[in-house]
């Protein structure tokens, strides 16, 4: 008797099954997908029913370093991370025979096609166009097996030191011209009130300008002032008139 009861207590047990929450359990009887249970308790038929178990979550999948040529022929290394999740567990237990492996090679290939059909400033400076472009193309791909990507991210691009070298020179040189562009701006404007200045004081607009320069080099200590000639023409003219 005690053995009876040992044994439906068994039976029992391996007929309950329990799928998480986030779970899904995808049944298949003699082979054939009957329907999808969990979460929660459920009943299988030992040795006609089986089950796969199926993560409903959000997973995060890094994509491996992809060495890719640029549009502009650019050797670069560039590395993402691809967020998705299952919506439809029969799909991505049927369709697909491993549906991880699967979306990272669909990522690879993804992020080579589109790292190469860009060029490095592209790729630098608009990032989040890269990650919509990427995010698009890998989802629309992963749609047929129940798969659902909510994102994807470029993480790191790696560019050759010469290459780098030849960025920052570059940078250097727009700052350069953005200072020089500023410089000359605001010469510009100083030009034009001197000469409201001018028109005011009855004086040439230069005349102020060596006037103000002679000020700035007061300032400093142990300074030789050079006179320019037409300053003193302008002085010696000044006096004539003075003296008429």
């Amino acid at each position: 008797m005690e053995g009876i009861v040992i044994f439906f207590i068994i039976v029992i047990f391996m007929l309950i099954k329990i799928a998480k929450e986030y779970e899904r359990a995808v049944i298949f009887r003699l082979g054939r997908f009957i329907g999808i249970k969990g979460p929660g308790l459920f009943l299988l038929i030992p040795g006609i029913d089986k089950m796969e178990k199926v993560d409903l979550r959000i997973v995060t999948q890094d994509v491996p370093p992809q060495e890719v040529i640029t549009k502009d022929n650019v050797p670069v290394k560039i590395d993402a991370v691809v967020y998705y999740k299952i919506t439809d567990p029969e799909k991505a237990t049927i369709e697909v025979e491993d549906y991880r492996k699967a979306t990272s090679e669909v990522s690879q290939t993804t992020l080579r096609g589109v790292a190469g059909a860009s060029e490095l400033d592209e790729i630098l400076a608009e990032r989040k166009k890269i990650n919509e472009k990427l995010h698009e193309v890998i989802d629309e791909s992963t749609d047929p097996w129940g798969i659902k990507v909510t994102g994807v991210e470029v993480k790191h691009v790696e560019v050759p030191k010469s290459m780098q070298r030849s960025i920052a020179r570059q940078a250097e040189a727009e700052r350069t011209k953005r200072g020089k562009i500023i410089l000359a701006e605001g010469e510009f404007q100083a030009a034009q009130k001197l000469k409201e200045a001018g028109e005011v004081l009855g004086a040439a607009p230069i005349t102020l300008r060596y006037l103000e320069s002679l000020s700035e080099a007061a300032k400093e200590k142990n300074t030789s002032i050079l006179f320019p000639v037409e300053l003193m023409n302008m002085f010696q003219k000044n006096t004539e008139n003075n003296e008429k």
